[in-house]
């Protein structure tokens, strides 16, 4: 019982548990696959705005993949992200297309708008 209330405060314990795991699988990188793992981490925390748990956990655990297979293959950094590392961390982020943060005000002001639109319809204007 007390399990489900602390979740419902604190979101699901058993994602907590997988982000920690994936975490340690990037901390555990080679240099320099863990500064830029961890540097990309640190972006989509800012861009990404998922609400959506299952996601983030989802995609945290690929890009941990994407950085163990460069590693293990001797990709070069550059050869990962290209020329343009904010490119591939929004371009990648956006492959998960989970619920945002945003999505509630994208909804509220385009309901505004159409709002507003039809007002003024109304006074002819």
């Amino acid at each position: 019982m007390a399990a489900k209330w602390i979740e419902a405060l604190t979101g699901s314990l058993e994602q907590k548990k997988q982000y920690k795991q994936h975490m340690a699988r990037v901390e555990a990188l080679p240099e320099p696959y863990s500064s830029a793992a961890k540097a990309l981490n640190r972006y989509f925390t800012y861009y990404g705005g998922f609400t959506d748990g299952d996601t983030l956990i989802t995609m945290i655990g690929d890009h941990a993949d994407l950085w163990e297979r460069a590693a293990v293959d001797g990709t070069p950094v550059r050869d990962v992200v290209g020329a343009d590392p904010v490119d591939f961390a929004e371009t990648f982020a956006r492959a998960y297309s989970g619920k945002q943060w945003l999505d509630k005000e994208r909804t509220r002001l385009t309901k505004a708008i159409d709002d507003a639109a039809r007002a003024d319809e109304g006074t002819g204007a």
